[in-house]
């Protein structure tokens, strides 16, 4: 009933209470102001930009909190490489150490009071993320496991952002049932628009793709500009700054013919959205298996639809940018 109501496939409708869960004992605990929601799914159930149902949870620890020793007067930007190396070791060394001692319990105590059924692993290259698998009642095709992605950064403030009410998908359709909620702190729409962009910029200078589930980013950068958040974005050009400075210093990448990515010539009318060739085959793929799982509840889009707007996008940025 209620997936026939909300246009989710059961087993999406039961993943979304699970980051809604996720989301509610964060921003329920002592971490709730160092921490700020961003990425897809905020754009989803924050700010419902995007249809696409956002299943990995991305959140920033204010780089402030972790390594404010290694900060010269709190500036979040290193002044040198050799500043950028030194935070950057901290960071590793120390973010999986409060991942470990100050989140991870946060959600044995949630889960416990909630009586709930579930495991947390940390896992990734880093160590920076935190996996909760729960025990499902209903399945899909496989693309959506049963199971939470946070992932977490500590290498920007997480700002600008504010608070905003998060609910289940679910939760109005079915009366009767209190389901998980949540307040959390959130990274400003804009922003997650200069940071996709520019992810996607790198991968289409490289002409690859570095897993799975990647074409989401274009899918997120189309459904922007018909919310009208890519244009604003597009004319906010000391944010395009921002990211571009601030992906300079810690996200530094190399391009198809190892050649330095510049990412301030990227927001200064240089911005590339869409790969060719292998890549982009890749991305088609990718998006088809999307389709397939039920990610999309209503509107689905074609693959060339969301390539033809991210053209768009891309041109009107750069003109934006040089004029």
């Amino acid at each position: 009933m209620a997936a026939g109501r909300t246009g989710r496939p059961a087993h999406l409708l039961e993943k979304d209470i699970w980051v809604v869960w996720a989301l509610s004992a964060i921003y329920g605990s002592p971490l709730a102001d160092k921490l700020t929601f961003k990425g897809g799914t905020s754009l989803s159930k924050v700010y419902k930009i995007i249809d696409r149902f956002s299943e990995d949870i991305v959140l920033t620890y204010n780089i402030r909190e972790l390594v404010p020793d290694l900060l010269q007067g709190g500036n979040p930007i290193p002044v040198s490489a050799r500043q950028e190396k030194k935070i950057t070791s901290a960071v590793r060394a120390r973010l999986p150490e409060w991942i470990a001692g100050s989140v991870k319990p946060v959600f044995e105590d949630s889960l416990v009071s909630s009586r709930a059924q579930a495991e947390f692993r940390v896992d990734g290259k880093d160590s920076e993320k935190l996996i909760i698998d729960y025990r499902a009642v209903k399945t899909g095709t496989g693309y959506a496991a049963a199971s939470i992605q946070l992932e977490f950064g500590a290498r920007a403030t997480g700002e600008p952002n504010s608070r905003h009410k998060v609910d289940c998908d679910i939760a109005p359709v079915i009366e009767g049932i209190e389901f998980p909620a949540a307040t959390p702190l959130v990274m400003a729409a804009e922003r997650t628009f200069w940071e996709k962009a520019t992810a996607a910029h790198v991968y289409s200078l490289q002409g690859r793709l570095r897993g799975e589930r990647y074409s989401r980013h274009w899918y997120d950068l189309a459904a922007m500009a018909t919310t009208g958040h890519a244009a604003r974005a597009a004319g906010n050009h000391q944010l395009a700054i921002s990211v571009a400075e601030h992906k300079s210093v810690f996200f530094a990448e190399k391009d198809a013919h190892g050649s330095k990515v510049d990412y301030f010539k990227a927001v200064a009318g240089g911005l590339q959205l869409v790969p060719v060739g292998a890549a982009m085959a890749a991305l088609e793929n990718d998006y088809a298996a999307m389709l397939k799982d039920g990610l999309l509840a209503l509107h689905q889009p074609s693959f060339n639809e969301i390539m033809g707007k991210c053209r768009a996008i891309q041109d009107e940025v750069n003109h934006k940018a040089r004029a």
